[in-house]
């Protein structure tokens, strides 16, 4: 049977990683928000350095959204900072400070999709539910439906739900997770070292195409990282030209236009503030400007 193939094969040969070795939700919520887009080795230690300054729930509410940020600088993706800053307070004003069962409360939360919500039921609260992501429903496609299958996200629901062993769920969600992660790879899984190869429908294939990615340094995408990036080390802010010509050597008046859009788009996701200062606009990360001290930044 695969589950039992799989859950014993997770057993002898999981990783040992820190979010594995609690139950706390708040501490379950950090690691599914960071490991959202991102390796586990990458997480680990901004995991462990986040978790160290905001060891709770309540101490992150009471934090700047810019000391957030600041904390959260090189793991990219900077928007789930604040939607993380965002889910703590709402935890705090809604649910007075507790982390709610129920995964359709926990989906109201800033951030919180299907997924992260069913995570942190399943790991924090050892509730028998299913979820998936690009990893699980890879590995659940490849073994049960076969490499041509490309099932919608509802049938990926009724098929996560369908081979769930109940009194099991936290060890075969890890397992389906640890899987994808390690050797049913995307572009060229590892069907030799799959405890489960015997039963898999699609063994021996060759794995996905590799799709051309946008060219990242110069992208838009780029130039938001590095726009709170820059504004880490000023936690006064900057003026716009002045941001713009520390963004890139060759700026210029003609580039405004474009480091106002980026600057906007930023602004109402919450991940800077703009204020009109001696007719020029000033940029900095939110709350910065409101005599916050951020630790981190401030030692750097």
């Amino acid at each position: 049977m695969v589950q039992d193939r799989l859950i014993e094969w997770y057993r002898w040969e999981a990783r040992d990683l820190p979010w594995r070795r609690t139950r706390d939700p708040y501490w379950i919520l950090v690691s599914e928000v960071m490991l959202q887009q991102t390796q586990a080795e990458r997480v680990i230690p901004y995991y462990e350095r986040f978790l160290a300054r905001f060891p709770t729930i309540e101490s992150l509410a009471r934090a700047s959204v810019a000391e957030v940020i600041s904390l959260w600088g090189g793991l990219g993706y900077n928007r789930r900072a604040v939607y993380l800053w965002r889910a703590a307070r709402e935890v705090i004003e809604r649910y007075g400070g507790r982390i709610p069962k129920d995964r359709r409360e926990l989906q109201r939360l800033p951030g919180v999709g299907r997924y992260t919500a069913g995570a942190v039921v399943c790991f924090a609260f050892r509730e028998p539910v299913a979820f998936w992501d690009t990893n699980i429903a890879r590995v659940l496609t490849r073994i049960f439906l076969g490499p041509e299958a490309r099932p919608s996200c509802r049938e990926l629901e009724k098929l996560a739900e369908s081979v769930l062993p109940r009194d099991r769920a936290y060890e075969w969600n890890q397992a389906l997770m640890e899987l994808g992660a390690r050797v049913c790879l995307a572009r060229r899984p590892r069907c030799g070292d799959c405890p489960v190869r015997e039963l898999c429908r699609s063994v021996g294939t060759t794995g996905e195409h590799r799709r051309r990615s946008e060219r990242f340094t110069g992208s838009r995408r780029y130039y938001r990282g590095r726009i709170v990036a820059v504004l880490r080390r000023r936690w006064g802010g900057m003026r716009l030209e002045e941001l713009g010509r520390a963004l890139r050597e060759d700026y210029t008046p003609a580039h405004r236009e474009w480091l106002e859009q980026l600057v906007g788009d930023l602004a109402r996701e919450g991940l800077v503030e703009v204020a009109e200062d001696r007719g020029d606009y000033m940029v900095r990360l939110p709350g910065s400007g409101e005599g916050g001290q951020g630790a981190e930044t401030g030692r750097r």
